[in-house]
């Protein structure tokens, strides 16, 4: 009985696998049948979209060469359009170039006939001329070359005159507005910056009470004078000039050591060896002491900031310092003062110009010691302690060794000049003084035309006398120029030299 149950199980367990396989087979024959359809679908479709497609870009494709085709249609039109007005532009110009060279034709035949025309003319012209300067000749009794002569010597005097007229003219306007500023500005510079002039040169006279004072400054053999000469560096001169020793030395800080050291001995009376040694330390002292004080005081009168400390004590050594008997020291504060106010006038810097006219002349404080010019030296003393390039280049050029680049050395210059000429300011060696006198007057007299000359007023005029039947009136002009020229060209002086000529005519006549 169960296995009836099993049995029927079994087959009905087979016929309902067979059942549900011939389903799914039926299932799937429809699956395939359906997916076969949607397939064939899918290609129609496929079809019909490439067709659609394809139709669709043969379209664009003609409009694209419809567009390419009209474009190029319009730029082709255009172009030939330029080239139509091109050739009608250049047959515009062959046809103007065809006038033209037709005009320069029929021009340059016209000119051919003028030219011919001209040359006749001037051959007619030239027959006339000789024709008429022949009547001439005959007329004034001249020849060509002695007509030119006359006509030439009398426009030369016509010339001659005029120049000296206009050089009068020139001169005179160049004074009136000149001479007034300058005069006012110098004597300005001048007025305020008075100063002391002369002082000794190379020895120093010391007074004695008596007589009997050398005989023990002399001391037993000369040992004192020995002593005082060895500590001092200085020649103590005893002669037979009354109650005076002189001192002699080419350093005046010696000079003045010596000459201190004496007074004290003179007045102590103690004169031996050690006394003397001692006395000269003292007064090398106060010496020192003097040099810092003129040098603080020439800074401070000067008002000049930032000087190195050995500058200042350089510019005290200047107080015994003289240049022709001129205070170096008073030289150089007057040389600021007037540097800086002419600086002040002229816009200039005035710092600089003050700093570089007191410093212009420090290597005088050291030239009897160290070898070469002042100017030399003083441009070395002031490259050492760092001067300005402005002040160093106004030092070098104060005596014309460089030639001024600057308004600054051309005014130091200037200031030093002023201060170097004003009258008493400088004593001048006697046999200069007469051979720069000398050397004026032959210079005036180099030149034709002069009957003499003379040096006046202390070598500041010279006055010359002309030879009337040589010289004209203006001629003089011209000839006074040419004098002061050479003047300034040969000659080296102080200040100015005025140049006075005088013509004058004389008739003498006797009535019988």
């Amino acid at each position: 009985m169960p296995f009836l149950w099993i049995l029927i199980g079994l087959v009905v367990g087979v016929g309902a696998a067979a059942a549900f396989f011939i389903t799914r087979e039926k299932n799937a024959e429809r699956s395939i049948a359906n997916a076969e359809e949607q397939a064939k679908q899918i290609v129609n479709d496929a079809i019909k979209s490439a067709e659609s497609k394809k139709r669709e870009a043969l379209v664009e494709a003609k409009e694209e060469i419809h567009k390419r085709r009209s474009e190029y249609e319009r730029e082709e039109k255009s172009r030939r359009s330029e080239l139509q007005k091109q050739e009608r532009r250049l047959q515009q110009k062959e046809e103007t170039l065809d006038r033209k060279t037709d005009a320069v034709e029929k021009k340059s035949e016209a000119l051919s006939s003028k030219i011919a025309a001209a040359e006749a003319q001037q051959a007619e012209i030239g027959q006339i001329k000789k024709s008429q300067l022949e009547m001439l000749e005959r007329i004034s009794g001249f020849s060509v070359e002695e007509a030119k002569a006359f006509i030439i010597a009398s426009v030369r005097d016509d010339v001659t005159h005029e120049m000296a007229i206009k050089i009068k003219e020139i001169e005179t306007q160049a004074k009136d507005e000149a001479d007034e500023r300058a005069r006012k500005i110098i004597t300005t510079a001048i007025q305020r910056c008075a100063a002391d002039h002369t002082s000794e040169i190379t020895v120093s006279v010391v007074p004695l009470p008596n007589d009997e004072m050398k005989g023990r400054i002399i001391g037993r053999e000369g040992r004192n004078i020995r002593s005082i000469e060895t500590l001092t560096g200085c020649d103590l001169i005893i002669d037979d000039t009354p109650e005076a020793i002189t001192v002699s030395s080419f350093d005046p800080v010696r000079r003045e050591v010596a000459r201190l050291a004496l007074e004290k001995l003179i007045a102590d009376g103690r004169i031996h060896p050690a006394r003397i040694e001692e006395m000269v330390a003292k007064a090398q002292k106060e010496v020192n002491a003097t040099i810092k004080a003129e040098g603080e005081r020439a800074v401070f009168e000067t008002n000049i900031h930032g000087l190195h400390p050995e500058l200042v004590k350089l510019l005290g050594r200047m107080r015994y310092r003289t240049s022709y008997g001129q205070n170096v020291l008073n030289h150089s504060i007057e040389v600021s003062h007037i540097a800086g106010l002419l600086a002040a006038e002229l816009g200039a810097d005035v710092a600089t110009a003050k700093r570089a006219g007191l410093l212009h002349d420090i290597g005088k404080a050291i030239d009897h010691e160290v070898e070469g010019s002042h100017v030399s030296i003083g441009v070395d003393i002031a490259r050492k302690y760092h001067e300005s390039d402005a002040v160093i280049h106004a030092i070098e050029a104060h005596h014309n060794d460089v030639e001024p680049q600057t308004i600054v050395a051309c005014l130091v210059q200037a200031a030093d000049a002023i201060s170097a000429a004003r009258p008493g300011a400088r004593r001048e060696n006697i046999e200069n003084y007469v051979k720069r006198l000398e050397k004026l007057e032959e210079v005036s007299k180099s030149f034709p035309g002069i009957a003499s000359s003379y040096a006046i007023q202390a070598g500041r005029e010279i006055r010359i006398m002309v030879e009337p039947d040589k010289v004209s009136e203006d001629q003089m002009v011209l000839l006074a120029r040419d004098i002061a020229k050479k003047i300034e060209e040969e000659l080296t002086y102080p200040g100015q030299i005025k140049v006075h000529m005088l013509r004058e005519t004389k008739v003498v006549d006797y009535a019988k």
